[in-house]
């Protein structure tokens, strides 16, 4: 099979003997083409995949093997895994029991084969089979079932021409393998299987390399010449940890085996049972390369942008931090801190010569560009942990070496949150709940600065508005002449504007309650440099990038809603003086933005760029959407009197010196298309998400 030059490549990279593990429930048929497109577009060919005796024998269990064995061996080689008693003949009625007469495995694994044995070459003898959940061997407390079953079917495997491998086992156990080659069962048995999942279910973990040493004394003293496989190994990341992952994944490709399989592609949906236990442990349910929703997690993102490269560049590139430095070293924390606002602000403490630490989860695409660009002007003065909001542990730690702490870590979209709102209410509610506790259980506590949204006012149906030819303007002299301040109502309205609300009031409660020095920004719409533009990630980035694509753009509403613009280096000016002045400004919440004066609507925006770039992409109106702001302009005049601060660049400069930047990104001239972008596509939604 021919693969486009850009993923060959990327499939030289990988070891050949690499493969994947994916198990499908009858009726997936979407799921399998998205796998299959994964797998094509990340180089991996070879796919290990179970076939389950109890489906075949239900009611579309026969059409789905039909359907799905010649589709699989149509794009990868497949090594099917059969297992699973149909509990209509088990001793108990269960997937896990043995089965009442052993030849009828033997007897499925013939009858399967002679329709596809066409598309395999090798079988593999069940799943697990010393792992109680997947052979009952409470049933079977010698195994003699269990060996009077596989030895059979291995044996007539092989007379039909099939190479066979014993079920991985899991854990690694000498003894169980023993007891098979006592039983008789390794007589026709080509490959010994193993699992492992390291500091996942194997708590005393030694390595791949004593495991499989462990396995080949044993194969040595019975003279046996099995290969040894690794059919299935993985990290859960239950608890958030992309990173580990990462690590697990480049230690598993040194395993010294013919083969390995790695499990899995996609996180277990929630609602569905894990083999015979419903959801009675969280850790079987988070194995994919991506989430149950196809949301890629940080090893797959990479994989699918730059192959095992890009993997090891950011796994390797950014070590795990020396030993804490003590109260004269601490540094300054910003988390989501590789994200772009993050980015410039680390920029200028860095290069101001202060000790910065990032945190962040690189969950955004296109953000690790950030952290190598930081990398490579900064060297090793960048920090960097590479974890989630949510993993207290390491917050805590981080958080310990920090005098200040900027938080910007967040899920950003207004339609996220709608689709997700417990994932939008974890992130961003009980992360920041986190962050706050670990500031007030410090020894010393730092400065935290929270940023928050206009999202917390609504929609502001009740400001009247006039309808001019490009813009709205308020009926209101003041609200005209100002903008809103912050004793406007707070109207949290959507699931993000109620996770942002919500711990705007925790941080100004916690200022005072607990006496933390802490304060809040609420941001209107900011932009500049290092802004990718990918969905909901910045609405004026978004538009430059399309008009520097080619590529057309998508309003909702008319286009006559209007926002202040704010460049992000005028915003990292507010950051800096609002540290300062803690704790004389603790407690206080803050309207941010460019304010009356650096005011844009939708379509002079659209007029701007045309006039920097020279013409614009097609662009279409979509239907207003609920809870849309049709005006909204932040008054800073209450930071302003106490600081001194004020925007520096028009929006017109500011605009320019960002396209400027976009089309260095693009490494093309003023005109390009979407291919010479580094970061994925462009999502036209973006244009109503980032209105914040």
């Amino acid at each position: 099979m021919s693969f486009p030059a850009k993923e060959a490549k990327k499939a030289e990279t990988l070891p050949t003997h690499l493969g994947l593990v994916e198990w499908f429930r009858p009726g997936e048929f979407a799921r399998v083409e998205n796998v299959l497109a994964l797998m094509k577009k990340i180089g991996i060919r070879s796919l290990r995949t179970g076939v389950s005796w109890a489906d075949w024998y239900t009611a579309d269990g026969t059409a789905w093997y039909e359907w799905l064995i010649p589709r699989l061996a149509a794009e990868v080689e497949i090594l099917p895994c059969f297992l699973y008693t149909p509990p209509s003949i088990g001793i108990e009625p269960k997937t896990s029991s043995p089965p009442v007469r052993s030849k009828d495995y033997a007897d499925f694994l013939d009858l399967f084969t002679s329709r596809f044995g066409r598309h395999y070459e090798w079988v593999e003898l069940w799943n697990e089979p010393n792992n109680l959940s997947e052979w009952d061997w409470t049933l079977d407390p010698h195994w003699t079932k269990f060996g009077e079953m596989i030895g059979g079917a291995a044996y007539w495997m092989k007379q039909r021409g099939k190479k066979t491998i014993l079920g991985g086992m899991s854990p690694v156990d000498g003894h169980w393998l023993c007891r098979m080659f006592e039983l008789g069962v390794m007589d026709y048995v080509d490959v010994v299987g193993i699992h492992g999942f390291p500091d996942i279910f194997d708590y005393t973990w030694k390595g791949w390399g004593k495991n499989i040493e462990m396995v080949q004394e044993v194969l040595n003293s019975k003279g046996s010449g099995c290969q040894i496989w690794v059919t299935e190994a993985g990290f859960s990341t239950w608890q958030h940890d992309e990173l580990k992952q990462m690590g697990v994944f480049l230690d598993f490709l040194q395993a010294p085996a013919e083969r390995i399989y790695w499990y899995g592609v996609d996180d277990l949906d929630p609602a569905l049972a894990a083999v015979n236990r419903f959801h009675l442990d969280e850790r079987e349910y988070f194995f994919g390369l991506r989430k149950s929703d196809g949301a890629p997690k940080l090893l797959c993102r990479l994989m699918e942008d730059g192959g095992l490269p890009a993997v090891r560049r950011i796994a390797e590139g950014f070590p795990a931090p020396v030993a804490y430095p003590g109260e004269k070293g601490k540094g300054i924390l910003i988390t989501g801190g590789a994200g772009f606002i993050g980015t410039n602000l680390a920029d200028r403490l860095l290069a101001a010569g202060e000790r910065v630490i990032i945190y962040d989860n690189l969950s955004r695409m296109g953000v690790e560009k950030n952290l190598l660009w930081l990398r490579e002007k900064y060297g090793d003065r960048l920090e960097v942990r590479i974890a989630d909001i949510r993993n207290t542990l390491s917050l805590e730690q981080a958080v310990a070496e920090a005098k200040n702490v900027f938080h910007f870590s967040a899920q950003v979209a207004v339609t996220t949150s709608v689709e997700n709102p417990a994932a939008d209410f974890t992130i961003n509610a009980a992360g920041a709940f986190a962050l706050l506790e670990a500031i007030r259980k410090a020894p010393s506590p730092p400065t935290l600065l929270f940023t928050s949204t206009n999202k917390v006012y609504g929609a502001m149906d009740g400001v009247k508005l006039l309808k001019r030819s490009q813009r709205y303007e308020p009926v209101d002299a003041a609200l005209q002449s100002f903008g809103m301040g912050e004793d406007a109502p707070l109207n949290f309205l959507s699931p993000y504007g109620c996770s942002k609300g919500c711990v705007d009031q925790y941080v100004l409660d916690y200022a005072h309650t607990y006496g933390i020095q802490a304060a809040v920004f609420r941001m209107s719409c900011i932009y500049g440099p290092h802004q990718f533009g990918t969905e909901d990630q910045g609405w004026v980035a978004h538009f430059a990038i399309r008009t520097l694509c080619n590529q057309p753009i998508s309003l909702y509403g008319d286009g006559r809603q209007v926002r202040d613009l704010l460049f992000v280096e005028d915003l990292v000016d507010a950051f800096l003086l609002a540290r300062q002045l803690m704790p004389r400004i603790s407690g206080q919440a803050f309207n941010i933005g460019g304010g009356p004066e650096r005011s844009a609507s939708l379509l002079e925006l659209l007029q701007l760029l045309q006039e920097i770039h020279g013409d614009l992409p097609s662009i279409s109106f979509g239907d207003w959407r609920t809870g849309d702001q049709r005006y909204y302009i932040s008054d800073i005049r209450k930071f302003s009197r106490i600081s001194g601060w004020k925007p520096r660049h028009s929006v017109e400069d500011g605009v320019k010196k960002l396209y400027e930047w976009l089309a260095a990104s693009l490494k093309t001239g003023r005109r390009t298309t979407s291919r010479d972008f580094p970061t994925p596509p462009i999502y036209p939604s973006a244009a109503a998400e980032a209105m914040t």
